[in-house]
């Protein structure tokens, strides 16, 4: 389903009559946790097989209408994007590749047979967001307002087929600093009796499905202590997949930076920027399939020194315990490496504006 608007989308605006006071506001921004808050206002886009996409609009904050018999009830024809507006130290407001998320929707869109929108109506609709609700985006270390743009198959019709009738929107929350007191290495829970996606699913989109089969062993591995779930192929259940929402990267002695791939992997925008960073240090950098026994073996000989995850809310994460059925590896007092704490540093400096984006990779929201 490729039918799109040709043309730049025009935004109606609606501003809310209930606008938090700023007192209000302001003691949210103090504390606000990750996706308790929201702000003032929303974005809305709708989209007809007839019609392509139109009735874009900046609305109040609310909730939606759905007929009971919505498509994406009863078939989950959803996907969704997650990323951040940066407050820098002059009081502008940017964001961190939004194209790139752009086209991961456009890709997940493909697969879960929704419409495509145009990259430039993505971008546009962050900055339509933001011009309404800037205030919102946090000034403290660590801080931000996190974007999330989804798209949902509205069509009221129960035959099992691509809705006709979707709907955009994103919504917005500010969010604290992820570790309050630091950063330090994780646990995570190896789990064997679960596959977080099959070959040939939907494993490379990012829709609601492939999260909604994660809560139950993340469960699971909070009942044993850790942060994470790992997930394995489901095909041999031997190679490395990812984490309930993080990619995973293996540093070696020699310098070189593994990651996993495979075609049920989501492509993290955070992890190739990371990777990216690595390599212009001059680090080799590896995208391959990798065998569990590989990290086990390469923690105890010494070849692999460092493990982290990597994604949009925490950025990077230090790993310092993998366990399972059968496995502990790693410990989990271990120390967060040297090369994985420069890489988050140097990338949060592009974020916030305190290193030279060198790779052109921020926009500026606000106008």
């Amino acid at each position: 389903m490729t039918i799109a608007t040709t043309f730049p989308l025009s935004f109606d605006v609606t501003p809310s009559t209930a606008q938090r006071a700023t007192a209000e506001r302001d003691a949210i921004l103090a504390d606000p946790g990750f996706g308790k808050h929201f702000t003032d206002h929303m974005v809305s886009i709708t989209w007809t097989i007839d019609g392509g996409w139109h009735d874009a609009e900046v609305l109040p904050y609310g909730p939606l209408s759905l007929d009971p018999a919505a498509s994406v009830l009863h078939y989950a024809q959803e996907i969704f994007e997650g990323l951040k507006a940066y407050r820098h130290a002059d009081g502008s407001i940017w964001s961190f590749r939004p194209e790139a998320n752009s086209r991961r929707l456009r890709r997940s869109a493909t697969r879960l047979a929704l419409p495509h929108l145009a990259e430039e109506d993505f971008v546009e609709s962050l900055r339509q967001l933001i011009a309404a609700d800037g205030s919102w985006v946090p000034s403290a270390p660590e801080t931000s307002l996190y974007l999330r743009p989804f798209m949902i198959a509205t069509e009221s019709f129960l035959g099992v087929r691509a809705a006709q009738k979707v709907g955009y929107h994103v919504i917005a929350s500010p969010a604290g600093a992820y570790f309050a007191s630091g950063v330090t290495p994780v646990s995570i829970w190896l789990s064997t009796n679960y596959s977080r996606a099959g070959k040939g699913g939907t494993g490379a989109a990012k829709t609601g499905g492939n999260y909604a089969s994660s809560l139950l062993p993340q469960q699971e591995a909070a009942d044993h202590g850790c942060a994470q779930v790992l997930f394995l192929d489901s095909v041999e259940g031997v190679y490395l997949e990812e984490l309930g929402g993080m990619n995973v990267v293996l540093v070696y002695k020699d310098g070189t930076l593994v990651t996993p791939e495979s075609d049920s992997i989501l492509e993290g925008i955070t992890r190739d920027s990371i990777l990216q960073l690595a390599e212009d240090r001059g680090h080799k950098v590896e995208r391959r399939r990798v065998r569990l026994d590989e990290w086990v073996d390469g923690v105890a000989s010494g070849d692999i020194t460092e493990v982290f995850a990597c994604g949009t809310a925490a950025v990077v994460t230090p790993i310092g315990r993998l366990i399972g059925e059968g496995i502990d590896v790693g410990s989990a007092d271990a120390t967060a490496g040297e090369l994985t704490m420069s890489l988050r540093e140097e990338l949060t400096g592009m974020q916030y504006g305190r290193v030279p984006d060198r790779h052109g990779w921020m926009t500026r929201l606000d106008r």
